[in-house]
């Protein structure tokens, strides 16, 4: 009976031990989502409806302030804009929507800290019939993940 193995058994590593540490990335990459405007100009492209509670969190969003009449249609694809930059877009990263007769662009600033949340200032850029109107605002992530803005 051998106490120590041969050289050759030396060489060969334990098969599970090159399993767990694969395992283990494959499980940490999984949750991993990536945002990416290659092929949209340097927009976000486009990603999946943000949940319908998400965005009535926002109450509108800057976009019901900023005087511009629209469809309600068009004012969902304009909140979801909102809530696509504050939740993911870079700071400076343009997120655009596309309406009826009416088209616009949210951009988000670098997130900072208010207490324990997460907050963004952003802008929001409407055009509707040849007329551009930026509004401005802030918003601040909360613990279920939806953003409230600040009035």
């Amino acid at each position: 009976m051998r106490a120590f193995p041969t050289g050759a058994e030396q060489m060969k590593p334990n098969r599970i031990y090159l399993a767990v540490p694969s395992m283990l990335l494959a499980l940490a990459l999984a949750g991993c989502t990536t945002t990416d405007g290659a092929g949209s100009g340097g927009l976000l492209s486009a990603r999946p409806s943000a949940s319908a509670s998400y965005i009535a969190a926002l109450q509108g969003g800057i976009v019901s302030r900023s005087g511009v009449e629209i469809s309600n249609s068009d004012r969902s694809r304009a909140l979801e804009a909102e809530y696509r930059a504050l939740e993911a877009a870079p700071g400076g990263q343009p997120v655009a929507w596309n309406g009826r007769g009416v088209s616009g662009q949210v951009i988000a600033a670098a997130p900072y800290q208010v207490g324990s949340q997460n907050c963004r200032q952003y802008t929001h850029t409407v055009t509707s019939d040849g007329r551009e109107l930026k509004a401005r605002g802030a918003a601040c992530r909360n613990k279920d993940g939806t953003w409230t803005p600040l009035v």
